[in-house]
């Protein structure tokens, strides 16, 4: 009986059990739904039917920095006309000083001595002072009793000391498809890589096509400032590393001009203390270099008008290394001593090509004998 009890006892036991574990596979199946087996990571790209007209979206425009509008340089005549009346108002003084001595009534020897002090001051030299007071002399005679003006007179013996019959052309261009080859030479402070970048803008206006050489390598702040002038204007400039040999970046300025078939290619170079010697020998291997391609057209001297007779030194040493073939006078308007416009000019035979009269990009004018001497009479 009692295993009886026992049999019955665990058949039920063993019916709650199963009716508990169906009750939780049911309860289980409907929480949990099943899980997809596909990992996306992103929505497919589906092709449009080719029957639907759907334009494509349009690329995001980029956005781009303009380029930098390029300067007209201004023609040489405007240049001229608005030099000369700078000109005459720098220098005016020294003419109305002359022809007030030379308008007395009585030219003593006290008023010649006075024009003699005048000439010297205006740093015309020794010996072309004593030539125009010789010659004023004579036109004019000591007792003034002659019937010639004093100012006709003067303008021509102005005129005939700065010689109106030199070449004052640039040689910009070169034989055989060569382009010509202008070297600028000069000391620190005269202004002459200004200067190089002032003759492209010239040379520019005229239709030219240049190129530049930044063959200071020494000073990274000149090498930049030429590279903006030539920006400027729409001009490429060679460069080379800071500290590099000036000799290689000439040439390649050079090589350049020659398979481009460019009209010029202007030179650079360091400005070199007239008392290094190694520096100026430097200067001589930068034209032997360039000569392997191309023949040295122009060699342009820039002096600082202001330096005077201190000039007439520098001109003399840089003729002794390289053959200057023109002088370029810069800031001669802050200055009223002309006269080294004939002073430079009988010390190296060659001219004054070039004048610069302020700071504007444009300030730099061909020199003209006889409207200076027209300026300098105001």
């Amino acid at each position: 009986m009692g295993d009886l009890l026992y049999l019955i006892i665990g058949i039920a036991v063993l019916g709650v059990l199963l009716l508990v574990g169906l009750l939780a596979r049911t309860r289980s199946g409907r929480a949990a739904p099943p899980s997809s087996q596909t990992d996306v990571l992103a929505p497919p790209t589906t092709a449009p039917p080719e029957d639907l007209d759907t334009a494509p979206a349009e690329a995001a425009p980029v956005e781009t920095a303009p380029a930098p509008a390029l300067e007209k340089p201004e023609g040489t005549a405007s240049r001229m006309q608005r030099l000369r009346a700078r000109l005459a108002g720098s220098q005016g003084g020294f003419g109305r000083g002359l022809l007030a001595l030379l308008s007395r009534d009585r030219l003593d020897e006290d008023t010649w001595e006075s024009i003699e002090d005048t000439l010297l001051t205006a740093d015309l030299g020794v010996a072309p002072t004593q030539q125009v007071v010789d010659n004023l002399r004579t036109r004019l005679r000591v007792d003034g009793g002659g019937d010639a003006d004093p100012r006709t007179v003067l303008r021509e013996e102005l005129v005939a000391l700065v010689d109106p019959s030199m070449d004052r052309r640039l040689q910009i261009t070169g034989e055989d498809g060569r382009p010509g080859v202008v070297l600028v030479v000069g000391v620190n402070g005269s202004g002459k890589t200004t200067t190089v970048g002032k003759i492209a803008r010239i040379l520019v206006a005229e239709d030219k096509s240049v190129v530049l050489g930044a063959a200071d390598t020494f000073r990274a702040a000149a090498v930049d400032q030429l590279a903006t002038w030539g920006e400027r204007v729409g001009v490429e400039v060679v460069r080379g590393p800071e500290g590099g040999d000036p000799a290689s970046v000439a040439f390649e300025a050079v090589r350049t001009g020659v398979e481009d078939g460019l009209d010029t290619v202007i030179v650079d170079t360091a400005g070199r203390l007239q008392n290094k010697s190694g520096l100026m020998d430097e200067l001589g291997k930068v034209k032997r270099v360039i000569e392997k391609q191309a023949p040295v057209t122009e060699v342009l001297l820039v002096l600082d008008a202001t330096t005077g007779q201190n000039g007439l030194i520098q001109a003399r040493v840089f003729s002794e290394v390289v053959d200057v073939t023109g002088i370029v006078l810069t800031k001669l308007d802050g200055s009223a001593k002309g006269g080294i416009v004939v002073a430079v000019q009988r010390e190296l035979g060659v001219p004054v090509k070039l004048v610069g009269l302020g700071e504007g990009p444009d300030d730099l004018a061909p020199f003209d004998p006889t409207a200076f001497v027209d300026a300098l009479l105001g």
